[in-house]
Formats: C-alpha cells, structure tokens, sequence
C-alpha cells in the first residue's frame, strides 16, 4: 500500500519538550524536591556531630553532592529532556559544571557561617543563601550549556 499523502516534517520530528515557562516550573519542582534532600542530609549530618569546623563544610559538601546528582539525573529526565543526548560532551559539561558550583555553595555557606550574627537558625540560613546561588546558576547553565538543544544540521 502506497501512502498518498506527503510525509509531513512535523511527524518526523521528536517533540521539543516543554517551553521556557515548564522548565522553570518543573526545575522548581524538581529543585525544591531535592533541595529538602540536601537540607535533610546536611541536618542529619550536623545533628551526628558534623556540625564544627571543618566538618560542617564535609556535611555541606556531601549534602551538596546528594542533592545536586539527584537534580541533575531528574531534570535530565524530566525538565530538559529535550537536550538529552548521550556522549561525553553532556557529562563533561555536568562535571565541570558541578565542580564550579560545587566551590561556589562551600564558599558562601563558609562565608555565611563567618558573617551572619550568631542565631538559632544560623546554619540554616546560611545552608539557603548558598543553595539559593547555586539553583541560579544551575538552572542557566543546565538550560544553556549542558542540556542545550542543538540544531539539526540539514545535508
């Protein structure tokens, strides 16, 4: 049997994934799932005595590292799955990536710690500013490097 009508280009495409607009949500959703796994980690990793220098920057370090794989293989799948791809390029740009803002949220839960007046929440709040800049620049960097879409170049 001999199709009449054209293939049309639309269905042999595989679709984009969601817009800008449903990568930020699912990225918070996503984000806020695993930033109360990191929080938990770092909690529970203070509350069995990591909670002095310098094991307070290993239980950041670890809840970091708990936290942000989660992230990475989650909005792999479900947030920029359109930008999936296998090979070495996508898991070169998640180690460097992750390494940056690896030494980026030690250091500002580090500098938080040293320059937040003594408080009940201390730790805490610092644990949000760092997670804060880290989820920025996750989300840019993700969006834009490592799960860029590229296109399709026609022969």
């Amino acid at each position: 049997m001999v199709a009449t009508e054209p293939q049309s280009d639309q269905a042999q495409q595989v679709p984009g994934g969601p817009g800008l607009l449903g990568q930020l949500i699912r990225f918070a959703a996503i984000g806020g799932f695993c930033a109360l796994l990191d929080l938990g980690t770092y909690s529970l990793l203070r509350a069995v005595g990591m909670d002095a220098t310098p094991w307070v920057d290993i239980a950041r370090a670890i809840s970091f590292i708990v936290g942000t794989t989660t992230a990475f293989f989650l909005n792999r799948r479900f947030t920029f799955a359109a930008g999936k791809r296998d090979g070495n390029a996508q898991i070169g740009g998640f180690v460097l990536l992750y390494a940056v803002t690896f030494l980026v949220t030690i250091g500002v839960n580090r500098l938080m710690l040293n320059v937040l007046p003594e408080m009940a929440w201390k730790a805490t709040l610092a644990w949000v500013v760092s997670q804060g800049t880290a989820t920025v620049i996750n989300f840019v960097m993700l969006k834009w490097v490592v799960f860029r879409v590229r296109p399709v170049k026609e022969n």
